[in-house]
């Protein structure tokens, strides 16, 4: 990852000045289209702009925040089922950033080979694609980090791939439990060299953090320049 993509760490993302609030409209207001399916590594479109991955367990929420983020409720399938999500998914947005759905890791109803095949795709991508700015690493708030999201993690600090942790599902527990699941993951966080150290908290359902989310992937488009108040 190039330094000048490095977003200053925050307290918190509501930080976000006006400006890049509505950096983060303006780019998520454009058109958002379907770009590509890949269900293997010869299949993975040509990176000609700079990509967000969003990665998680599945049935973490992943389609419902592409979803939330782009306005658009059927821009990326959503289901109850589990591992529904089966190949890399692409999404060109404005021509300015490209948004990829990665498969959920985790429970899947599919054979064994098939989420071997699926997992080793994932993990290729992640580690040899030049144009990812960022991993948005989903965690379900009810339930804090798994171990599956640990290995991830631990695999994505190797390779020195920067990610964040994006808390989606923020309605659904209650305030103190919230409190401590973001509390537990910022301890751990701070012993990941690749974690951005704000974690963004989010719900698809209420609308909460979607600005500040939008905020944070503008400043990764191509030929933005956020102009950043004085403090």
């Amino acid at each position: 990852m190039s330094g000048e993509d490095t977003i200053p760490a925050r307290e918190s993302p509501d930080q976000a000045t006006p400006a890049e609030i509505e950096a983060g409209r303006v780019l998520f207001a454009q058109a958002c289209t379907f770009l590509a399916g890949a269900a293997e590594e010869s299949r993975l479109p040509p990176g000609r702009l700079r990509e967000v991955a969003f990665a998680g367990r599945s049935n973490v929420g992943k389609s419902s925040l592409v979803n939330a983020l782009t306005g658009r409720k059927t821009l990326a399938r959503t289901s109850n089922t589990p591992g529904r999500t089966r190949q890399l998914n692409f999404f060109d947005l404005g021509g300015r950033l490209v948004l990829t759905d990665l498969p959920g890791y985790g429970y899947a109803r599919a054979a064994k080979t098939e989420v071997q095949a699926w997992s080793a795709l994932s993990e290729n991508y992640l580690k040899g694609r030049p144009q990812l700015r960022r991993v948005l690493l989903l965690i379900d708030a009810r339930h804090g980090l798994k171990d599956s999201d640990r290995n991830l993690m631990a695999s994505l600090d190797t390779a020195a791939v920067s990610y964040q942790v994006v808390f989606t599902k923020a309605d659904k527990p209650k305030p103190g439990d919230l409190a401590k699941n973001l509390e537990t993951a910022a301890k751990e966080l701070a012993r990941h060299p690749a974690a951005h150290p704000v974690i963004a908290v989010t719900s698809a359902q209420t609308g909460a953090g979607i600005a500040e989310l939008r905020a944070t992937l503008a400043a990764f488009a191509e030929d933005v320049a956020i102009a950043r108040e004085a403090p």
